[in-house]
């Protein structure tokens, strides 16, 4: 499900675990103002942080990966870029890393990165 080349988006509230496909998939458009079919990683974070939800689309229907700490808080970083999540920032959330202490070093790229 996660892809280097899939661009991802952070919604910057918290977000109630209960919602599904449908209701995720209108924060997005209705909130966020994205298009929920563009192959992005819509990512959810709950008020507690202990609980992250990605939505995206896979060409055929939708995908929803869930994932629930047993221990510690997902970080809800404030990117300042919008609702723009960097494919390494997200591994870093996802791995419980923090990521305002972590420096990028910079390289060269075909295509702006995050």
């Amino acid at each position: 499900m996660l892809e280097v080349s899939r661009p991802y988006y952070l919604y910057d509230k918290p977000c109630d675990m209960r919602k599904s496909f449908n209701t995720l998939g209108a924060l997005v458009t209705g909130q966020m103002g994205l298009a929920l079919l563009s192959g992005a990683g819509f990512v959810f974070i709950n008020k507690r942080k202990t609980h992250l939800k990605m939505l995206t689309w896979e060409g055929d229907g939708f995908g929803l990966y869930y994932k629930r700490l047993e221990r510690g808080t997902f970080e809800h970083p404030n990117s300042g870029n919008g609702y723009e999540l960097s494919y390494e920032k997200l591994l870093l959330i996802l791995r419980g890393i923090e990521t305002n202490k972590i420096e990028k070093r910079k390289r060269f790229s075909l295509h702006k990165t995050g």
